[in-house]
């Protein structure tokens, strides 16, 4: 995440810093480029708002109030506040030119908000409705940029969005846990004996390691669910979502080669990772 956003300011930001955002790469048509872009600039400073640097909750929750109210007029056709102009002067151009669905981008907001309050997440419903907000907005969001609406895309475009911000969270357990955030259902705590102080304390047990192959089996599961949508895509971002698929999946199995120990290990995708993505991204289509 960008440090310090001060106002007034709109930086660039590196673009493979917002988990859950396939990137306006070399493989998106040029055409997309800017209005994903907005999206993305959007997304990654109202998180950075929620979640970077000291600032006390009540001064977050004011700030992202301001924001969403400079989404408010943009989406109205009225100018931004200054604050955040260079910004929201991309995202009106986008809203205006592609028709882009407002509801989607009050839903990430919503969820950085929620993310300020820290909340307890009893089940893995409470979690998913949490996703349904903070993740799946921006895959219906790149669909609409690429004129595909239909329920079963929708559908699969949740599922791997979903599975995307889970992967990410048990692949962050360890640093999240530090920082406060407990995103692990109490549900499934509960089904294998631990506590959430069990998790602070970050120790390392087969109790903790099972749980953490409960969870990935069940990001895993949304992923192959959604898989199939990145069949349907057509050209580059086709291909674009097969890697992020595999992506996804990629980590999931790095989880599993340490055993699960993600309490203590941070597993990442280098670059020595590429030619298996690629390989498996062509294959998505031969295999089952």
């Amino acid at each position: 995440m960008a440090r310090g956003l001060e106002d007034g300011e709109n930086r660039a930001v590196s673009v493979e810093h917002y988990e859950n955002f396939p990137v306006a790469s070399l493989l998106c048509p040029p055409a997309l480029r800017p209005p994903i872009a907005a999206i993305y600039h959007y997304a990654r400073t109202a998180d950075d708002i929620a979640d970077e640097g000291d600032a006390p909750p009540s001064r977050r929750l004011a700030d992202l109030a301001a924001y969403r109210a400079d989404l408010a007029a943009v989406c109205a056709g009225r100018p931004p506040s200054p604050r955040w102009a260079g910004l929201f002067a991309a995202l009106a151009r986008a809203l205006r030119e592609r028709s882009l669905p407002p509801r989607l981008l009050h839903d990430l907001l919503d969820a950085f908000e929620q993310d300020v309050r820290n909340p307890p997440y009893p089940d893995r419903a409470a979690l998913l409705d949490y996703c349904r907000r903070s993740a799946d907005p921006v895959g219906r969001l790149l669909l609409h940029l690429h004129g595909i609406a239909d329920a079963a895309s929708l559908r699969r475009s949740d599922a791997i969005c979903s599975a995307l911000q889970l992967i990410n969270f048990w692949q962050d357990l360890g640093l999240d846990l530090a920082r406060g955030r407990h995103y692990v259902p109490d549900a499934d705590l509960a089904a294998h004996g631990l506590t959430r102080a069990d998790l602070e304390a970050r120790r390392d047990t087969a109790a903790t390691r099972a749980l953490v192959a409960a969870l990935c089996d069940w990001a895993e599961g949304l992923m192959r669910e959604g898989a199939p949508l990145a069949l349907r895509l057509p050209g580059r971002a086709g291909w674009e979502l097969r890697l992020v698929v595999q992506g996804g999946l990629r980590i999931l199995e790095k989880i599993r080669r340490m055993d699960h120990a993600a309490l203590t290990q941070r597993p990442t995708i280098a670059a020595a990772d590429a030619p298996a993505l690629l390989w498996r991204a062509a294959r998505m289509g031969t295999t089952a």
